[in-house]
C-alpha cells in the first residue's frame, strides 16, 4: 500500500484526502495546514495526522487544542508521494523542496504547465505520466472539457472547438470574491486561457475559448460548438458520452435544468460535500447542424478534479498501468456514477 501525504487541506485537498482513504491500494500518512481553523479541527477529528507548514505557529495550534504530529517536513519524510494543494502560485515554489528531497509530487490546475512539465488527465494522456516524478493536474475547467471532448474526438474526429465558459465568481465559501452585480470578461481579450490549457493533455487540439464571470458560486458551465471531422449522429454522441466514466446525461425536463438543481441531485445522492464528480451534460442541447455539433454541460469546480488526483498518484507511482482499470477502481470506491 503506497503512502500519500496531502500539502494544504483546503478545498481541494481535504476532498483528495478523502478520495485517497477510500482507495484500498493507498493511504494517507498527513495532511497539513498553515493556521488552526475549523478545516484543521476536522482533519483531526477525522484521524488524519496533521501536520504545520509554518513552524512557528505551533503555539497557535496548542492554544486552540488542535493536535499536531510535527512539520511538513516530517511528513514529507513518511511518503510516496506528495500531492500539493496549496493555494496558486504556492506549489511552484514548492515544487523545488520536493525535487531537494526527492519526493514526487502531483499539482494542482492552479499552477502553470511550464513551471511543472507534464500535465495530466485520466483519460487523455494517462500513460505520459507513467512513472514520471512531477505532474500537473489540469484546472476544474479543462478536465470538465477533456471529459467530453476526448471521447468525441475518438468516435469521429474533431476540427475545431469553439467554447464559452460562464464561470463561477468564487467557491460557495469565498466570501471575498465577486462579481455581484455584474457578468464579467474573465479576461476581456481572446482566447482565455482554458483552451491552450486544454492542449497540455490534448495534443494538437484546434480549440479556442471565451470566458465570463458570473454571481454564482455553485458551478461553472460550458457552451460548446464542435466542428466533426467525420460524418455522426446525434444517438451517436448520445450513446458515446453514455459509456463514458464521470460523464452524466441529465435532462432538464427531468429537473435538472440548471446548476443550482445539479447540486441538489448531488445532495441526493448523498455524496459528502455536495460533490458531483461526473461532468453533466445537458441531453437536450446535444444537437448535430451541418456537421457541428453543439452541448451544454457543468462543471463541479470543487470536485471534478479528485478522481484525477488519484488515478495520477497510480500513474506516477506505476500501481497501474492501464488507464481505464484505474480509473474503474477509483470510480468504484467513490461511488462515482
Amino acid at each position: 500500500m503506497k503512502s500519500v501525504a496531502v500539502n494544504g487541506y483546503g478545498t481541494i485537498g481535504k476532498r483528495v484526502a478523502d478520495a485517497v482513504s477510500a482507495q484500498d491500494d493507498m493511504k494517507i500518512v498527513g495532511v497539513s495546514k498553515t493556521k488552526p481553523d475549523f478545516e484543521a479541527r476536522m482533519a483531526v477529528e477525522k484521524g488524519y495526522d496533521l501536520y504545520i507548514s509554518i513552524p512557528e505557529r505551533e503555539k497557535l495550534f496548542q492554544d486552540a487544542g488542535i493536535e499536531i504530529s510535527g512539520t511538513v517536513d516530517e511528513m514529507l519524510d513518511k511518503t510516496d508521494i506528495v500531492v500539493d494543494c496549496t493555494p496558486e502560485g504556492i506549489g511552484a515554489k514548492n515544487l523545488e523542496i520536493y525535487k531537494k528531497l526527492g519526493i514526487k509530487a502531483i499539482f494542482q490546475g492552479g499552477e502553470k504547465h511550464d513551471n511543472v512539465g507534464l500535465s495530466f488527465n485520466s483519460f487523455a494522456n494517462y500513460s505520459d505520466s507513467f512513472g514520471k516524478d512531477y505532474a500537473r493536474v489540469v484546472s476544474c475547467n479543462t478536465t470538465g472539457l477533456t471529459r467530453t471532448l476526448k471521447p468525441i474526438n475518438d468516435l469521429c474526429g474533431i476540427k475545431k472547438v469553439r467554447a464559452v465558459m460562464v464561470r463561477r465568481g468564487g467557491d460557495p465559501s469565498q466570501i471575498n470574491k465577486g462579481p455581484i452585480n455584474a457578468v464579467v470578461p474573465n479576461p476581456p481579450t481572446v482566447p482565455s486561457h482554458h483552451g491552450p490549457d486544454l492542449k497540455t493533455v490534448m495534443y494538437g487540439v484546434n480549440i479556442n475559448t471565451v470566458a465570463l464571470l458570473v454571481p454564482t458560486t455553485l458551478m461553472h458551465q460550458h457552451n460548446l460548438m464542435v466542428e466533426l471531422e467525420n460524418p455522426v449522429d446525434v444517438d451517436e454522441i448520445k450513446a458515446k458520452l453514455n459509456a463514458t466514466p464521470r460523464v452524466l446525461l441529465v435532462k432538464a425536463s427531468e429537473g435538472l435544468g440548471s446548476t443550482a438543481e445539479l447540486m441538489e441531485y448531488a445532495k441526493e445522492l448523498g455524496r459528502s460535500r455536495n460533490d458531483l464528480f461526473e461532468i453533466p451534460v445537458w441531453e437536450e442541447s446535444l444537437n448535430v447542424v451541418d456537421g457541428e455539433l453543439y452541448y451544454m454541460q457543468a462543471v463541479h469546480q470543487e470536485s471534478d478534479v479528485v478522481p484525477e488526483n488519484v488515478d495520477a498518484i497510480r500513474a506516477m507511482l506505476e500501481m497501474e498501468e492501464e488507464n481505464n482499470k484505474s480509473i474503474a477502481k477509483t470510480n468504484k470506491a467513490m461511488g462515482i456514477l
